[in-house]
């Protein structure tokens, strides 16, 4: 504490630690064994447990680790047919994330750490909304399915094609969508935006299409868009892992107190890894089910909660002992205006005595 304080504040902040740590004792019994229970009656726990757990829940529901472990799939949904180029491009991603995790040390002391949370969610709100406007005209202008180019080797049409009463209507996504069996589009030799052929998906069939100087897609459709995806994941990536990559695994280290730190950090990284599951293994039924644009705005819808969340129940932590911290939960449980100045920091008052 030497190291910390100065030598006249050093008794003060040993005597401040013994009073919090008597004050447990005196209001739950050192002896006594915690359970959830007691957890929930407590009323700093309880409020420093919905915090952190709800950051923990929202850093995996805005998405991240959907662009971190699908990320060569995103590349390929937003019009790359190449699955080299794809996994090449997706380690742009993981560059990005190291990066903005060793600018994180840099901001945390120096903004704050709800200022900083709030910065990254405003971040990862308009990169989603990038990311849905991208897939959507993606979507839109997908090219045409020519039905002299599909029916030039009959067999290999794709049967649902073959089988449609309004096949004239298909484009390269209706084709993506076809399941009996799966379909692939084999793009125009005159141009990837222009009609292609809708063939069944295999690989002698890939190698035909590959062999005619064309290209072969199996996830997404040919677009002049692909690289806008790219810099919305970029820039999500940019303002995801300062903030909310980092922020909640430190707010969780910081808002507890001392007797309840280890069983609470372990039921917020509980639900980080669960929420991980979940977001991870639906992502890809999602993007089947109601579309690669649908699924990034429901990101975002949960993004924009998230920032409500933060800015209503997340304290700013930035400088507090863990007595002042435990004495702001039990004084309130809102915590809106993150942007009003305290009296001074720890630091300050004992540069000053």
């Amino acid at each position: 504490m030497r190291k910390i304080y100065s030598a006249e504040n050093v008794e003060q902040e040993i005597g401040a630690l013994k009073d919090s740590v008597e004050s447990e004792i005196l209001e739950e019994g050192s002896s006594e064994k915690i359970n959830m229970i007691k957890l929930c009656k407590t009323k700093t726990v309880r409020r420093g447990l919905i915090a952190g757990v709800g950051l923990q829940v929202f850093q995996q529901f805005v998405g991240i680790n959907t662009v971190m472990y699908y990320s060569p799939t995103i590349i390929q949904l937003a019009g790359f047919a190449s699955n080299r180029t794809a996994i090449l491009l997706s380690l742009v991603t993981a560059g990005l994330n190291a990066f903005g995790s060793i600018i994180s040390i840099y901001f945390i002391d120096r903004i704050g750490r709800k200022k900083l949370l709030i910065i990254s969610l405003l971040g990862v709100i308009v990169s989603l909304g990038l990311l849905t406007g991208v897939f959507h005209e993606a979507a839109t202008h997908a090219p045409a399915v020519s039905s002299l180019e599909t029916q030039r080797f009959n067999n290999v049409t794709c049967p649902d094609y073959n089988s449609s009463l309004k096949a004239q209507t298909w484009d390269c996504m209706t084709c993506l969508k076809a399941s009996s069996p799966s379909c692939g589009f084999c793009s125009s030799p005159s141009g990837k935006e222009h009609p292609g052929a809708c063939w069944v998906s295999n690989d002698s069939v890939k190698d035909l299409c590959h062999s005619e100087n064309r290209l072969w897609y199996t996830r997404g459709c040919p677009s002049n868009f692909g690289w806008f995806a790219l810099l919305g994941l970029g820039l999500y990536i940019i303002f995801f892992s300062p903030g909310m990559g980092t922020v909640p695994w430190i707010v969780n280290s910081e808002i507890y107190p001392l007797r309840f730190r280890g069983i609470c950090g372990g039921i917020a990284a509980t639900a980080n890894w669960i929420s991980n599951l979940i977001v991870a293994q639906s992502f890809l039924s999602l993007t089947e089910a109601i579309g690669t644009s649908w699924t990034f705005l429901m990101f975002g819808v949960i993004s924009v909660i998230a920032l409500l969340f933060v800015v209503v129940c997340v304290p700013e932590t930035k400088g507090m002992p863990m007595e002042e911290i435990e004495k702001m939960l039990a004084g309130r449980s809102l915590h809106f205006m993150f942007w009003k100045k305290r009296s001074q920091p720890v630091e300050k008052r004992n540069q000053s005595v």
